[in-house]
């Protein structure tokens, strides 16, 4: 699937909440700005004043939108976002440039995954270590960048779940999405099998063996490298 492509849907409430979650998020309405009358929208979309307030109550929900009383359906500032909700962080995806978004991905990455995998060394279970290796099986396996797409992300997800840290395992799935848009683009460079399977092993090896310096460390040389495979699959300069 393409995230920067918008999403069919099929209500008109929907369609409503996705047109203006986007102007929000892209700036076309900005914060601060009121948005068009409820007479107005329900108009355009012939939609029922009922519908348009499912809506106004779904955007509210996000934290895009405020209603006050006398003036009107406000755009909220920025830092008040919802910015892990999905269809938030989905039109994030589709309204920023993508260099810019992946850039901004990896910097929570580097914050995010080399925690979770010395967190995992320390408290992954036996079973849990299995499933990573299992994880782990399946990419080496997998001959096409796109069969190795899913057992990439499954890796990734059960590290988090082997930290038996809910909080941190709730960010990353959160994120699964936006991962899985940067890991489609990083796993298309030729020289996959000689790169980045090792930096994957060396994570797994060292989770296996309860290392957590080693995990943190392996996780951060696997970052970079993913981030330089990213940087050249888009045709930029990677020390850019």
């Amino acid at each position: 699937m393409n995230y920067r492509q918008p999403t069919t849907r099929k209500s008109m409430h929907a369609t409503l909440v996705q047109d203006l979650g986007l102007q929000i998020v892209s700036g076309q309405l900005a914060p601060g700005q009121k948005l068009p009358s409820e007479a107005s929208l329900c108009e355009s979309y012939a939609i029922s004043r009922p519908v348009f307030r499912e809506a106004m109550r779904a955007l509210t929900a996000k934290g895009l939108v405020e209603a006050r009383p006398r003036v009107g359906t406000l755009v909220r500032p920025r830092h008040d976002w919802h910015m892990l909700d999905p269809d938030v962080l989905h039109w994030l995806m589709q309204a920023t440039p993508q260099k810019d978004f992946f850039n901004t991905l990896s910097s929570v990455r580097w914050v995010i995954e080399p925690a979770a995998a010395a967190l995992a060394a320390t408290n992954a279970s036996p079973e849990d270590v299995e499933s990573i290796a299992e994880a782990y099986q399946r990419m080496e396996a997998a001959r096409t960048h796109e069969e190795r797409l899913q057992p990439d992300l499954d890796f990734h997800a059960r590290i988090a779940d082997a930290t038996h840290n809910d909080l941190l395992a709730y960010l990353c799935n959160m994120l699964s999405m936006a991962l899985r848009e940067s890991v489609r683009y990083s796993n298309q460079r030729p020289n996959f099998n000689q790169l980045a399977l090792p930096r994957h092993k060396a994570i797994l090896t060292a989770i296996q063996n309860g290392d957590a310096l080693g995990a943190r460390h392996a996780s951060l040389v696997q970052l970079e490298d993913a981030r330089v495979a990213l940087s050249k699959v888009l045709g930029q300069d990677p020390t850019s």
